[in-house]
């Protein structure tokens, strides 16, 4: 019998190891639409979260921390990643901190796309676009108080942007549209999935291969500097609640925006008070403070964008690619209530008009095969579900024959190409009459904050005199001035990686001038 044991505990120990690997492997994965069906919405979103391939991410152990990199870029979300890879690419020795536990930001929970001008994948797929015309229409959308110089250089290199990232093992070649737009720009993963953990995911991958050092739970608490130049930052590690200061040649931040921070909120638009965000928890303008501590300035700051459709109980963000592939939205009353495809604000603007301020966005089995963000809405419990729109209308509480009535009009604009009721122009290629049916109710939400520090084409921070501020750069939300008073669906994702990559660029230059 002794001589059995041994055998017996290596079988334990190999089913254990085969359990975690299992383990592993479902987390690589994501979930059938029909996963969690016994869980509340709060716990598969947690689950979601947990299972994303950020939170498995092997991170920078703290005693590898050095005292000076070339390069100190502050924040591991989308702009923050592309910039370190392009300052490696450029031969310089950048490091990532991170405040939250693990990377990814807001691009992680990005779901409609990145929008881009003239790529490759539009030519491949027939789709005839300009520059010029992603322009006009990206200052139509900000009202014409877009920087322009920043809109100029944004729109010329956003087909670079796609080739890079598909150099980089990141393919968006699945096009569709957003709100604004006349032209198919919005560029998803192959698949049609939500963008933004495919990015991060694509992202941390290339860190990780490129041994750039990413350190998490790094709360950075301001810059240092010295005669007027950036020379590094100080820095909390909350795990060890140890502070140092780190030295570096040239400062990125790419820390994001504020949309989570409700007392900035407020304190510039108090009729904001109460609704919901769906930013993630990290979004506290950070950054901003510690560039103006600095002396940098800031523009549109009372510009914050309200997203229409959210779900109000998770303050879930429902992606613009819905409406794009062809859903509608409708009032209590079962009726639609504006054009489903206009700008972000004013699709706001039309259901905060409605008595009840909510709305329900109607759609097809064949929206949600388009569409492949829906897979995680209804992961999470809050897609309705119905073979006929008589049971489905009962489910969400509006008028049967009112709602029968309004898809029969919408098809029927669908099929003559006209939607004589509000001129809607997009997302009109197939009707809605594939069972089953789907419903999901959303109301407005604290989605993004157009304003930010004062940046320039070469993402440099600029003073209250319009100068440079020598060796700090920024780029992403933490930014303003690109989109003006309302950002256009699928244009953040593209800004990320624009402007990103110039930063690392442009910060790489400024180092090895000040070697």
């Amino acid at each position: 019998m002794m001589k059995r044991k041994p055998k017996i505990a290596l079988i334990l120990l190999l089913s254990i190891l085969l359990l975690l690997s299992g383990c592993g492997t479902a987390n690589k994965n994501q979930p059938g639409p029909e996963a969690g069906a016994n869980n509340t919405a709060e716990e598969n979103k947690e689950k979601e979260d947990a299972t994303s391939s950020a939170s498995v991410a092997n991170y920078t152990p703290l005693e590898q921390l050095k005292d000076s990199y070339d390069i100190v870029i502050v924040g591991a979300g989308g702009a923050g990643m592309t910039a370190a890879l392009e300052a490696k690419a450029a031969g310089m020795n950048p490091v990532i901190l991170e405040k939250m536990q693990v990377a990814g930001g807001n691009t992680s929970k990005s779901s409609s796309g990145m929008n881009a001008s003239e790529t490759k994948f539009q030519k491949e797929q027939g789709i005839s676009d300009s520059n010029d015309l992603f322009y006009e229409e990206t200052l139509k959308g900000g009202h014409d108080t877009n920087d322009k110089e920043l809109l100029r250089y944004f729109v010329d290199h956003s087909a670079d942007a796609i080739d890079w990232l598909d150099t980089n093992g990141i393919k968006l070649n699945n096009i569709t549209i957003t709100g604004g737009m006349s032209e198919k720009r919005t560029h998803r993963p192959e698949d049609g999935s939500a963008v933004g953990k495919y990015l991060v995911s694509g992202l941390l991958k290339k860190v990780q291969e490129q041994a750039i050092p990413i350190f998490v739970n790094a709360n950075v608490q301001g810059i240092t500097h010295q005669d007027g130049k950036a020379t590094g930052v100080k820095v909390l590690f909350t795990e060890k609640n140890e502070e140092k200061s780190i030295a570096a040649k040239s400062v990125v931040i790419t820390a994001g925006g504020f949309g989570a921070n409700m007392e900035m909120i407020t304190k510039v638009r108090p009729d904001l008070e109460g609704y919901v965000t769906t930013n993630q928890e990290g979004s506290t303008g950070d950054g901003i403070k510690m560039i103006e501590q600095m002396g940098g300035t800031t523009v549109d700051m009372d510009q914050i964008q309200v997203h229409p459709t959210v779900q109000q109980e998770n303050s879930y963000l429902v992606g613009e690619a819905v409406r794009g592939e062809g859903a509608i939205l409708v009032s209590n009353e079962g009726k639609r209530f504006v054009n489903e495809m206009a700008a972000r604000d004013a699709v706001t603007a039309a259901i905060n008009k409605l008595p009840e301020k909510s709305a329900t966005l109607i759609f097809d089995s064949g929206v949600r095969a388009r569409a492949k963000a829906v897979e995680h809405y209804v992961k999470m419990g809050f897609v309705k579900q119905a073979d006929n729109i008589k049971d489905l209308a009962e489910q969400v509480n509006v008028p049967a024959d009112q709602l029968q009535k309004t898809l029969d009009g919408w098809n029927a604009a669908v099929k003559n190409k006209k939607d004589p009721e509000f001129g809607r122009k997009t997302g009109m290629e197939h009707d809605l009459s594939a069972a089953p049916f789907y419903a999901i109710k959303i109301g407005p939400g604290i989605h993004y904050t157009m304003g930010g520090v004062k940046i320039n084409t070469n993402t440099e921070v600029l003073d209250q005199n319009g100068k440079p501020i020598q060796g700090l750069f920024a780029a992403g939300e933490v930014t303003g001035g690109l989109h003006g008073e309302n950002r256009i669906g699928g244009n953040s994702v593209a800004e990320i990686i624009i402007f990103g990559r110039q930063a690392g660029i442009k910060s790489a230059e400024y180092a090895k001038s000040a070697k």
